[in-house]
């Protein structure tokens, strides 16, 4: 809790992309990463379908915890909009099985909280 505290006070302002196909968060339409940072399609949420980016911005990064995901053993802490702290999806930190190292330090964004920007282009 304390270190989701800390990074909601260290970023105080949001940022703003520019440029076509931005994705926000689905509830306050907090801008979050472009289509050119997705790495994959192919990912499950919580919820179904998700996302895996290689950046995003105006999140904030909870506890991080091990977690048994469909792939296997990892450390990861959820990460939640700036603005308006709804849940996004989460952060790879750490993966315990060498075929999945590639995913540390990126992000899952699941499909049902994010939206395209209706402005890009």
């Amino acid at each position: 809790m304390l270190q989701l505290c800390l990074s909601f006070l260290a970023s105080s302002a949001s940022r703003y992309l520019d440029g076509p196909q931005i994705w926000c968060c689905s509830q306050c339409w907090t801008h979050l990463s472009t289509n050119d940072q997705i790495i994959s399609k192919q990912f499950t949420g919580r919820g179904g379908r998700a996302f895996l980016y290689d950046k995003v911005i105006n999140v904030t990064t909870g506890q991080h915890e091990k977690r048994m995901l469909i792939t296997g053993l990892h450390t990861v802490a959820d990460i939640f909009c700036l603005d308006c702290q709804a849940l996004l999806g989460w952060k790879y930190e750490e993966a315990f099985e060498e075929s999945q190292k590639y995913k540390e330090g990126k992000y899952i964004l699941e499909k049902t909280c994010i939206t395209k920007d209706p402005d890009g282009e």
